[in-house]
């Protein structure tokens, strides 16, 4: 069993998703920056929405929560570590608790790092990671610290090298552009970077993308590789710390 998944662009470069089972008819949309395009896509597509997925508080992810809530009846889940500026909650939820589209379930990660109660929601072979893991980058540390989010990352980098990454953002680009400065002998980050012009230029999404790709040219996963942290001038350091400073020259690329 496995869900229909639509990547839905919203505002000026954010990304909703919709699940959807097909046997129960269930719909679920991840994170709502916007409610007119999911709106249009389940018109589109005569599915109703069932429930409503939020990963962190940040306002381009859930500015059209209430209103889908009340035009569609949709149950909205979200952290419990994140409740007190979240919209209100009718299922609360922490790591290690499961969530249901129909009769597809999924597993609830703490990915803090971007914001502290940041969560994931893990379906079998997708991974819908809003602002910790993003296409060849990572969310910046507004309220974690750099240790907090290397464990984040460290937890996605486990689940199954097939898993795709549903990330919250078109950033790919913008992305690659740094990530070659730190990893600049990557000849798997230099196509990778091609192929995202290529996508770009006609108009598709970059998102999602295989774990697989993101462990083998997101620098942000890459701290652990030696070439990385000869890179930074950091070939002694631990993971964390070689982390710490890539996302520190992220934040004034």
């Amino acid at each position: 069993m496995s869900l229909e998944i639509v990547t839905l662009p919203c505002l000026s470069d954010n990304y909703a998703y919709l699940l959807h089972d097909a046997e129960s008819s269930a719909t679920a949309v991840v994170d709502v920056p916007d409610a007119a395009p999911i709106r249009d896509a389940l018109a589109d597509r005569g599915w109703t929405l069932s429930d409503i997925l939020i990963t962190h508080h940040h306002y381009d992810h859930v500015d059209g929560v209430e209103e889908l809530r009340a035009e569609t009846g949709a149950k909205v889940t979200g952290a419990a570590a994140d409740a007190h500026r979240l919209p209100k909650l009718d299922r609360a939820v922490a790591e290690g608790d499961t969530v249901a589209v129909g009769g597809v379930e999924g597993q609830v990660l703490d990915v803090s790092g971007h914001t502290m109660g940041h969560i994931a929601f893990v379906f079998p072979g997708a991974a819908f990671t809003a602002d910790s893991l993003m296409a060849l980058g990572c969310g910046r540390l507004f309220e974690g610290d750099a240790e907090t989010m290397w464990a984040s990352l460290t937890k996605l980098a486990a689940l199954p090298e097939d898993t795709l990454v549903y990330s919250g953002h078109e950033y790919t680009a913008a992305n690659g552009r740094f990530a070659v400065t730190v990893d600049p002998d990557n000849a798997a980050l230099r196509a990778r970077i091609k192929d995202v012009a290529r996508a770009r230029a006609a108009g598709e999404p970059t998102v999602p993308s295989a774990l697989s790709l993101e462990k083998a040219t997101n620098p942000f996963l890459r701290a652990t590789a030696p070439d990385v942290k000869a890179a930074v001038g950091m070939a002694a350091a631990p993971d964390a710390e070689v982390f710490a400073e890539i996302r520190r020259r992220k934040d004034s690329f």
